[in-house]
């Protein structure tokens, strides 16, 4: 007779869903293929073999420490793979092999070894791991990390500055939206193209694996406050002449909000949280963007969020049952 575990008294959460975790984790990475596959056309197979390299050392990594440590296999639930794939989008498409090899192989096992399993595993992560180890090995190796860009459809040539340099820096011919929009640019491998990542999200939503609170706040965030301030870096500085599109499609913000930011472990839990999460990210995003001496935000104001998530959840939280109101503050 088969077993009703409706009827079952178990310890908190009590809320679950029908989806597995191999199945979430595997969700989302079909949902990242179309950057994927974009480029490989855009900056050729050096780009594939960043991926795999960057794949490899997670997956290697996370298997070696669970026999080491003698924990059950949890390769195979997808985790591991989405985290080696995420850093490799976020790592720099380079002329001639001239990212080095092992940068994509550092990051991934301090994602995985320091910043996911010195933690307890998955589910007790601080920070995305994916980001985690991306700043790392940008700290490390920032000259790597910050030069040397692929430029578009010729991996042989290297590009004088990606889209939100030329934009900071009047370094070079600003690409077109349209450009923009298609991931005709320079920039990381996945982060490139924001219709290949616009697809894969509004499938994820579909799926309900994202909320799509987080990605639309944080992109109308970083498009308001770019449209407000972002003239002032122009050669006619004034407020409300900053090209908010541009920012939009620039960089890694539609990668950061759709797949990033969004990632359940280190998110809010409720929509309250969601949206004061996602605005705080969108607010130092532009303020790196515009102040800051990097050009790209994206990856800072994810983490910097992260770290406030457990207040974020003090904050706002479900009311006891049995009393008024869905949402209640601490």
């Amino acid at each position: 007779m088969a077993q009703d575990n409706s009827l079952l008294i178990s310890s908190s959460p009590h809320i679950r869903t029908k989806d597995k975790l191999p199945v979430v984790m595997w969700s989302v990475v079909i949902a990242l293929i179309p950057a994927g596959v974009w480029s490989y056309f855009v900056f050729g197979i050096s780009a594939i073999i960043t991926i795999g390299v960057s794949v490899g050392a997670a997956v290697l990594t996370e298997l070696i420490i669970n026999l080491l440590i003698g924990k059950r296999i949890t390769v195979i639930n997808g985790s591991a793979f989405l985290t080696g794939l995420l850093i490799a989008y976020n790592l720099p498409a380079s002329a001639g092999g001239h990212l080095p090899i092992y940068i994509p192989i550092a990051a991934s096992v301090f994602a995985i070894a320091v910043i996911k399993l010195a933690f307890g595993g998955l589910g007790q992560n601080w920070m995305n791991p994916a980001l985690g180890g991306r700043i790392f090995v940008f700290f490390a190796w920032t000259r790597l990390m910050t030069s040397g860009w692929a430029a578009p459809m010729s991996p042989d040539v290297v590009s004088s500055a990606t889209p939100l340099a030329a934009l900071k820096f009047n370094a070079g011919t600003l690409p077109t939206h349209l450009d923009l929009f298609l991931g005709k640019t320079s920039g990381c491998i996945g982060e490139v193209s924001a219709a290949a990542l616009i697809l894969g999200g509004v499938f994820l939503i579909i799926r309900k694996i994202v909320n799509w609170e987080i990605p639309v706040f944080y992109i109308l965030t970083t498009a308001i406050l770019a449209w407000i301030f972002g003239g002032l870096n122009a050669s006619t500085p004034a407020l409300f002449t900053g090209d908010p599109l541009y920012h939009i499609l620039s960089g890694g913000l539609m990668l950061g909000a759709i797949f990033m930011a969004t990632d359940w472990v280190t998110s809010p839990m409720l929509f309250k949280g969601r949206v004061l999460f996602a605005v705080g990210c969108g607010i130092i995003t532009v303020l790196i963007r515009l102040t800051g001496r990097n050009v790209e935000g994206v990856s800072f104001a994810i983490v910097l969020m992260n770290i406030a998530v457990p207040l974020i959840d003090r904050l706002f939280r479900l009311g006891i049952f049995g009393t008024p109101g869905k949402e209640k503050k601490a």
